[in-house]
């Protein structure tokens, strides 16, 4: 990242009377004179950051032979996962299911160029995660969005969530009963809600953690053995957000040249 910068990420949640209303902005200023550089509307950034930091867990955490993904969402968030974590393994079939909206198969393929074989539009959760290896949860639910007992064997869950109060895809309770990780153990455990939530009613604790991101990627944490269901949850990082900004700034610049 350049040298002299100083960026700044807000993401409001506002409560409306229908849906709720999310924005993100990112801001860098230069640290030499105090001047805005780029303000620059981050939506897309965040969905492709957050999309992107999920692959690499998937790719750190999921079994080398995972071959059947399956997703509860179908947004732009979801749709980004899916394309984010295509080629890290050899799918033998992807499932999606939307608990809000049909989905037409056909669409799906063809903006996400699969083959019409490969995905399965799924009409009930328990369909879409039966015998599954990967489970991404991309919703904006600020609630648990399957039943744990509907898996019918060890797999990966990624978990995403919303900003909004507590917010968890899972339900607290069954921390206790997995393998967990997250992005980055010096703030999500302290921030996801169904850790927070957890750590106050359950046994599970945020020492529990078994690894985050820069642990996994630099071999210092213990790789889950698949003894049991593993977790994964994705809060995000402002310097994320903030490094993928400056990427685009000097791309501009670049271009400009």
């Amino acid at each position: 990242m350049s040298q002299q910068l100083l960026g700044v990420k807000i993401s409001p949640y506002l409560v409306t009377a229908t849906a709720p209303v999310i924005t993100a902005w990112t801001m860098l200023m230069s640290t030499k004179d105090g001047m805005p550089l780029m303000l620059c509307d981050a939506s897309l950034l965040t969905i492709e950051r957050t999309a992107a930091t999920t692959a690499l867990a998937v790719d750190m955490l999921a079994p080398a032979n995972a071959d059947t993904l399956s997703i509860i969402g179908a947004g732009a968030v979801a749709r980004a996962h899916i394309r984010h974590v295509l080629k890290l393994r050899t799918w033998k079939q992807i499932r999606i299911y939307n608990r809000s909206k049909s989905l037409s198969a056909d669409e799906l393929c063809q903006e996400l160029d699969l083959p019409t074989e490969l995905l399965k539009v799924c009409t009930d959760v328990e369909e879409a995660i039966r015998e599954t290896d990967v489970l991404m949860l991309c919703t904006s639910s600020a609630t648990p969005v399957f039943d744990i007992n509907l898996l019918t064997r060890p797999c990966l869950i990624t978990s995403i969530s919303t900003n909004a109060p507590s917010a968890h895809e899972v339900s607290p309770q069954i921390l206790t009963e997995m393998d967990v990780y997250c992005d980055y153990r010096q703030t999500t455990p302290y921030s996801a809600g169904e850790m927070v939530i957890a750590a106050r009613e359950t046994a599970w604790c945020v020492e529990n953690v078994l690894g985050d991101l820069p642990e996994l990627v630099t071999g210092t944490c213990t790789k889950p053995s698949y003894r049991r269901h593993v977790y994964f949850r994705s809060l995000g990082l402002g310097l994320e957000d903030v490094a993928i900004a400056d990427s685009i700034l000097t791309y501009l610049k670049e271009q400009e040249r």
